[in-house]
């Protein structure tokens, strides 16, 4: 059952996912946004053109093409083919990331790419083993050139790849930098344009790495090596080898830095443009050579020829007083004799004279001065052409794979764009007729084919009206009529041949034509637009006006056998394998430039139709190269001679895949129980049956006679999908079986193998675990008998045991040592350890005290001190003191400045360590006056505002008393003499500060007494009083009716 609606749902899921990854792109990415959601095409149009409602209006046709290129989407597809609009400015869509993105994905699934185009030529070619090619065209400066790179890139980034195979990619991508340097120059329209035509074959081996290559070159532009137009350049070497070359290498060329010295190189009047820089170009060359494998002396050859050009340009001919052309100053011609290894007086016999074979003979004709600058410049044309030729098949040479097995191939075809210039010539008409046969080709192989084909198989087809440009093709080749075969004819006759003639003879032969014009053939109206040298034809691209002026010469391209003779015998390595002595041999008229780049045309057009074929057509927005700049006139006339119009109709009326009844059914027989493992009926019965289990409805497909059309890209995306995962089923159950065989004979062996290792594991376990048991026992009978005598000294039978003792006891203490000095917990030891425990403790308790005492400050100390003498005078003794242990002594109650200066001098400069205010009560009556109490190091000062009213030194201090009451008085005893009136009573609000400062420096705590009840003092000499000490409801003191103090103090708080 599972297998019956497989098939059924392979579109429901494709169509599921495909929503899914559309909504994901607009919530995450702006860019993909705009790709992959319909929703935005009001704004950024559609992606395939295919899905535009007006698909036969050019209007709306150009209309998404804008809306596209303004949100710097570039790419549209129509069907599989890619139009490319060139956007002027970097975009970040070519990192290796995208390239990764691109890898081997559905063609459809991702946004229109060039990345998409190259995987599915490859794809193609590694699955179906057929060869492929990839037609990129456009006008100049459409970026044909950079969308080459590109598709070298991806491929060079995601073919599998090896160390040797990694040298061949390098080789292929560095091909490019040296081929544009020889080859591309700036033109009016761009400034890269490539300046020959090229074909390069990638070739891939059966895993599909690049393995080599090849490329084939086509009429390089050798005429802009001695003329370029303003505004133009010369080939980019030449640039870069004056504004990149070393001192040295220039030096030994004989060429200066400046390119205005060189005649070559200044006809443009251009040589410096903003845009190229030709100084990193040059280092990007010189890396490419090393690793194309050119050796040091093919580099001194060819840069010996590159310097040769530019001072044949510099070579100047006068006229002597025969009117014969001569070389006056021979500087230039030394350069050229020196580097390209040629006798100096043969060469230059050669620019100035001619050899002429008459009946035996050859006779020297000298040449006058405008022969002389033929000849230079001829010589010019062909040494470059040449060499650029041989560069080629050096390059050829590099990328070549020696191994003989079969390979696949994907061509890329790079070549010029159509041109039509204010001035347009001979290398105009090439280029020009190379586009109408491409032209010819896409109509053949797409349009054209495409009907043939549905004729051929039956399928209805509405037929599509087509300009079929083959009348133009054989206006232009057709043998003995056309208008190469007419300028062959002109160039080989007897006779003074003249452009004129040229002209006249094409009137005569196809003046006839519907696509030829010139000013005698036009009507009235046209004939204002065209001069009397000048011809016009109707391409498909437009109208081309050609100037007939210089057809014959650059046809003939002819260069004088004497000046051969000198190449050919060239010490330069390069020239003389382009120059071979057997070209002396043949005395036959070599073929015209025309005639050789129609045949080599014909021979890509086989190449290219023994392959199958992607497209990308690229467009040019503007002809001023600014980004942003959409220029509908320019843009519609590329898209009507590009043909793109007329490969919509067909895409949007045909089918998108077709393949044979046998293929198909071969490939996806196995998504069908009927068709799988093996059909025995025909082929288009078969697929029948595995399209309809498929779900396939009416409108997806076709039967035609041999082959299935399939109209809808996703229809064959979704049962690729299907295939995929059936193939995976199928390997998975072969994969099993197999794997299930070599498993059970592996079971099998490793069993028997087991059994035998497990009997002997197991002798060796139960040997060990005997011993285990032995070596158990003896240590318990060891530790039993340790323990039996344990408080006997140590000796053999209890050391064991007394050691681990020790050893649980001390890791026990270890975690059980006392954190403080407070702390008098002490883990309780065994019998044998208490000596040794009770020294650790002690040692363990002088730490802790020492590490205590040592972090005390010295302000701590000097209160710790005080408080042991108050502690010592009044604990237990007096009542309020153990309140007051909490609290600090202070240093002083009054500062220096809170005493009177007169009497910091009465006290002659005795440092003060300790003041307080007290209440002093007279002997005579017991008035309470106001006093500071003030201790120095030697003495106590009574003070009074500024006097000193009583001083005691501590020598002569008798004693201190004070009650055992919570009140503050304090009686110092003084020695009865005269310089002492008597004792001295006082109330302190700090008691136990003041008597303990007191004691302490006076060194006599014994002296101090608590008293209780009463107290005797001395009131003057000879006299005595009492004072007498109550506890009541309020604290009081006074002097009673009997005469005597009274301090009467509150109960103090337990």
């Amino acid at each position: 059952m599972e297998e019956e609606h497989f098939g059924e749902g392979v579109g429901r899921r494709w169509h599921t996912a495909a929503w899914v990854a559309e909504k994901e792109e607009v919530e995450d990415n702006t860019d993909a946004n705009m790709e992959g959601a319909l929703i935005a095409r009001d704004r950024v149009g559609v992606q395939d053109f295919v899905l535009l409602d007006s698909h036969t209006s050019e209007t709306s046709f150009l209309n998404n093409l804008r809306k596209r290129y303004q949100e710097n989407l570039i790419y549209t597809y129509i069907g599989t083919l890619l139009v490319s609009v060139n956007p002027y400015k970097e975009l970040d869509i070519y990192t290796v990331t995208q390239m990764q993105l691109y890898r081997g994905v559905n063609f459809f699934e991702l946004p229109p790419h060039l990345y998409a185009i190259a995987d599915n030529a490859y794809r193609v070619m590694c699955s179906e083993y057929n060869n492929h090619f990839i037609l990129i065209s456009g006008e100049s400066g459409a970026g044909k050139t950079e969308a080459s790179k590109k598709i070298l890139q991806y491929y060079a980034v995601t073919c599998p790849t090896t160390e040797q195979l990694q040298i061949v990619r390098d080789r292929l991508l560095l091909s490019n930098p040296v081929l544009e340097a020889f080859g591309n120059a700036k033109t009016l329209r761009n400034d890269n344009s490539s300046r020959f035509g090229k074909y390069m074959d990638i070739q891939f081996d059966f895993k599909g790495a690049p393995v080599g290559g090849h490329i084939l070159s086509y009429l390089i532009e050798k005429s802009r090596v001695v003329h370029q137009n303003h505004g133009e350049r010369n080939f980019h070497i030449f640039y870069q080898l004056l504004e990149g070359g070393d001192k040295d290498l220039l030096c030994w060329l004989g060429l200066e830095r400046n390119p205005q010295k060189y005649a070559y190189l200044i006809q443009g009047r251009c040589a410096k443009v903003f845009s190229i820089n030709d100084k990193n170009d040059w280092k990007i060359v010189r890396k490419a050579f090393s690793i194309i494998d050119f050796t040091e002396k093919d580099l001194e050859h060819l840069f010996g020829i590159v310097a040769s050009v530019l001072h044949l340009g510099n070579i100047q001919f006068e006229e002597d007083s025969n009117g014969h052309a001569i070389i006056r100053n021979g500087t230039q011609i030394k350069w050229i004799s020196k580097l390209l290894g040629v006798h100096l007086s043969i060469l230059q016999e050669a620019l100035t004279h001619r050899k002429i074979e008459a009946r035996s003979e050859e006779v020297l004709s000298p040449l006058n001065v405008d022969l002389a600058f033929y000849a230079r410049d001829a010589v010019a044309k062909a040494i470059y052409g040449r060499t650029f030729t041989w560069l080629v098949n050096k390059i050829n040479g590099s990328l070549a794979n020696k191994d003989s097995t079969r390979k696949t191939v994907i061509g890329l075809l790079d070549i010029y764009g159509f041109e039509v210039l204010d001035t347009n010539s001979f290398e105009q008409f090439c280029i020009n007729y190379c586009n109408e046969k491409l032209q010819q080709l896409l109509i053949e192989m797409t349009l054209k084919a495409e009907q043939e084909e549905y004729e051929l198989e039956g399928i209805e087809w509405e037929p599509i009206p087509y300009f079929n440009n083959k009348i133009i093709c054989d206006l232009v080749e057709q043998k003995h009529k056309g208008i190469i075969s007419i300028l062959d004819e002109e160039c080989l006759r007897p006779g003074e041949a003249t452009d004129l003639s040229f002209l006249e003879k094409l009137e005569e032969k196809v003046g006839d034509h519907a696509h030829f014009v010139t000013r005698k053939l036009a009507d009235q109206k046209t004939r204002k637009s065209i001069d009397w040298v000048d011809f016009r034809l109707l391409h498909y691209a437009g109208e081309v006006t050609y100037c007939a002026v210089g057809f014959l010469e650059k046809n003939n391209d002819l260069l004088y056998r004497n000046l051969k003779e000198v190449l050919c015998n060239s010490k330069n390595g390069i020239i003389r394998d382009c120059f071979l002595l057997s070209e002396l041999d043949n005395r036959r008229r070599p073929e015209t430039v025309a005639t050789q780049f129609k045949n080599s045309l014909m021979s890509l057009i086989e190449i290219l139709m023994s392959k199958e074929p992607s497209y990308v057509r690229c467009i040019k927005p503007n002809e001023n190269k600014e980004p942003g700049k959409f220029d509908d006139f320019l843009i519609r006339h590329q898209v009507k001679y590009l043909g793109l119009m007329e490969h919509l109709r067909v895409r949007r009326a045909g089918f998108a895949y077709r393949r044979k009844y046998e293929l198909f059914l071969q490939r996806y027989k196995s998504l069908c129980p009927a068709t799988w493992p093996h059909w025995h009926g025909p082929a288009a019965e078969g697929v029948e049956r595995l399209i309809k289990h498929l779900g396939y409805k009416p409108e997806e497909y076709k039967l035609g006679r041999t082959k299935i059309f399939i109209r809808f890209p996703k229809t064959l995306f979704a049962t690729e999908d299907a295939f995929e995962i059936r193939k995976h089923l199928l390997v998975s159950r072969l994969q099993a079986k197999y794997k299930g065989c070599l498993g059970k004979r592996e079971y099998q062996k490793k069993r028997e193998a087991a059994i035998k290792l497990e009997a002997c594991w197991r002798g060796a376990l139960a040997r060990k675990e005997a011993k285990k048991r032995t070596w158990a026992v003896q240590i318990i009978r060891k530790f039993i008998n340790g323990f039996i005598n344990r408080k006997k000294p140590l000796c053999p039978e209890n050391i064991e045991f007394v050691r681990l003792v020790q050893y649980k006891y001390f890791m026990k203490l270890r975690d059980h040592v006392p954190k403080n000095v407070l702390d008098k917990s002490w883990l309780r030891p065994p019998s044998i350890l208490e000596e040794t425990s009770e020294m650790l403790k002690k040692i363990c308790i002088r730490n802790l005290v020492r590490k205590y005492c040592r972090g005390v400050t010295a302000e701590r100390k000097v209160q710790l001190q005080q408080k042991v003498v108050a502690s010592a005078v009044f604990r237990g003794k007096k009542e309020g003191y153990v309140q007051s242990i909490n609290q600090p002594f202070a240093d002083t109650r009054l500062k220096e400045n809170d005493i009177n200066p007169k009497v910091l001098q009465l006290i002659q400069g005795e440092k003060i360590k300790y003041a307080t205010p007290v209440v002093k009560y007279d002997r005579n009556g017991f008035k309470a006056r106001e006093r500071l109490l003030v201790l120095t190091q030697s003495s106590a000062y009574v003070v009074e505002m500024a006097k000193i009213k009583q001083k005691i030194d501590y020598a002569t201090l008798k004693g201190i008393s004070t009650s055992n009451l919570s009140d503050g008085i304090v009686v110092i005893h003084v020695p009865e003499d005269n310089k002492q009136k008597g004792d001295v009573i006082l109330h302190c609000e700090h008691i136990f500060e003041v008597v303990s400062k007191l004691c302490m420096l006076a060194n006599k705590q014994n002296l101090v007494k608590v008293v209780q009840g009463s107290l005797r003092f001395r009131i003057g000499s000879g006299k005595e009083g009492t004072m007498v000490f109550t506890v009541g409801q309020e604290s009081q003191i006074f002097k009673a009716k009997n005469g005597q103090l009274t301090v009467v103090s509150t109960q103090a708080k337990s």
